[in-house]
């Protein structure tokens, strides 16, 4: 993601838009120009034809989704959890000898082949929520955080940005240790954490955040630290929250509330925080969440895929929580099946349709994602925003047939990943005719990046 030379301001690059969807409408024939720093200097509507060195990109053009919660090496467990029954603590056994097997050097090449993946879905920018900091046993590296490091440059080397959400684990349970499997990812204290997280920098393409992994994980004496590093840097501060039922048991027996109370009286709700799943809730915890303007970040694959539940997203929404979404395991990468599962769920749930608008489930997978994850100038196609945006294509089985106005209607609710034609980020091509610019064998990295964690 280098930045040309040429002064700030001056458009070095034309995007022609066969169709573009400008946030409440499909708007054919627009012209987005570009500047070196890689902002829109303009919005050029009725430009019937492009104009000479343009670069067309045709289909329907929306402002680049933003997957605000990723694991990235859970994608290595892809197909390979789908045998026989069980549960998310199942599933979470099967996960930890994969993070076992991880360094900085095989995490670095699977989150490359991972993000370049997302950059094929339309994906522009990654909320990774981190919590594998050391080696297994938990002994530091030489650098403490080189795997957050290793994050970092891969999504910089696959065309993405980054919000680096370096998460508080530290202990295994209520009132328990972490067990030998998550000793790599704990600290110690929140005020260890706390100096490790300070040294790492951000990039032209990365920013860093924290997060609280979950109220199990980071004993409540410590949640304060953990908020008031976020709040002193003005950085998005993530949690799961009520991800299971069998997390609110716990924390009631050891707190007498909810996770959303207990979270609510340490300090760690606000509007630049984020709660994901926020599945298990009561009524008094979505008042909570929504009158402190948290967000909800909602995960529909992976919820439905680990047998989790179904989140109350519109009465979240309804009470104040900005809306946004994620591909959390990776079941699939396809932040469009993300957008339509939240209403398709809630369609099942209370046997009614019609709960969110395309262009509403939009911009949660664009605008509401890029604010979670502290990148408010982009997820939108906007003059002075930055020119962060997918290109859908309208002629494939999945999307022919509508008229043009409900373009986005097709994407949204017929499209799928596979859709997605051209990617540009920061103004620089990421992905043209389905192709990823500088990870041309995205599915031969990811092969051998997986193939090199198993047992």
């Amino acid at each position: 993601m280098q930045v040309t030379t040429e002064p700030a301001g001056t458009p070095v690059r034309t995007y022609w838009l066969e169709h573009a969807w400008l946030g409440t409408h499909v708007e054919p024939g627009v012209a987005v120009d570009v500047a070196a720093d890689g902002r829109i200097t303009s919005v050029r509507r009725g430009a019937e034809r492009p104009g000479p060195g343009d670069e067309i990109l045709r289909g329907l053009t929306i402002p680049g989704l933003a997957n605000a919660h990723s694991h990235a090496f859970h994608r290595a467990l892809r197909g390979t959890v789908q045998v026989g029954s069980g549960t998310f603590w199942t599933w979470r056994e099967v996960m930890y000898q994969v993070a076992a097997r991880l360094d900085p050097d095989s995490y670095f090449r699977l989150a490359r082949a991972v993000y370049a993946e997302m950059a094929l879905a339309g994906i522009t920018a990654v909320g990774e929520f981190h919590y594998v900091h050391h080696a297994p046993g938990g002994a530091r590296y030489d650098d403490p955080n080189a795997m957050g490091e290793a994050l970092v440059a891969a999504a910089g080397e696959a065309g993405i940005r980054i919000t680096l959400l370096d998460a508080a684990y530290l202990a295994g349970g209520f009132g328990q240790p972490p067990n030998k499997h998550q000793l790599r990812f704990s600290d110690g204290s929140a005020e260890a954490w706390a100096e490790r997280v300070s040294a790492l920098k951000g990039a032209e393409h990365a920013r860093i955040g924290a997060a609280v992994h979950s109220v199990r994980a980071v004993p409540a004496r410590e949640l304060g630290t953990v908020a008031a590093w976020a709040r002193q840097r003005g950085a998005p501060l993530h949690v799961h929250l009520s991800e299971q039922t069998a997390e609110n048991d716990a924390c009631a027996a050891a707190h007498g509330c909810t996770p959303t109370r207990l979270l609510a009286d340490h300090g760690v709700l606000g509007p630049r925080t984020t709660g994901v799943h926020n599945t298990h809730l009561t009524a008094e915890d979505i008042t909570l969440v929504g009158g402190s303007r948290t967000g909800t970040c909602m995960c529909p694959t992976t919820e439905r895929d680990l047998a989790d539940g179904i989140g109350p997203a519109p009465a979240l929404e309804k009470a104040g929580s900005p809306l946004s979404l994620g591909s959390d395991s990776h079941a699939v990468i396809d932040l469009l099946e993300e957008a339509r599962a939240l209403e398709l769920n809630e369609r099942l749930r209370s046997r009614t349709r019609g709960h969110w608008t395309a262009a509403a489930l939009l911009r949660a997978a664009s605008a509401g994602g890029h604010a979670a994850l502290g990148w408010s100038e982009a997820g939108a196609i906007e003059a002075g925003r930055a020119a962060d945006f997918a290109t859908v294509a309208l002629d494939s089985v999945r999307t022919a047939g509508p008229v043009p106005r409900l373009a986005a209607e097709a994407a949204v609710f017929g499209g799928t990943a596979a859709d997605v034609r051209h990617v540009v980020v920061a103004g620089r091509p990421a992905v043209r005719d389905g192709v990823h610019v500088s990870v041309p064998d995205v599915a031969g990295e990811l092969s051998s990046a997986i193939a090199a964690l198993r047992l």
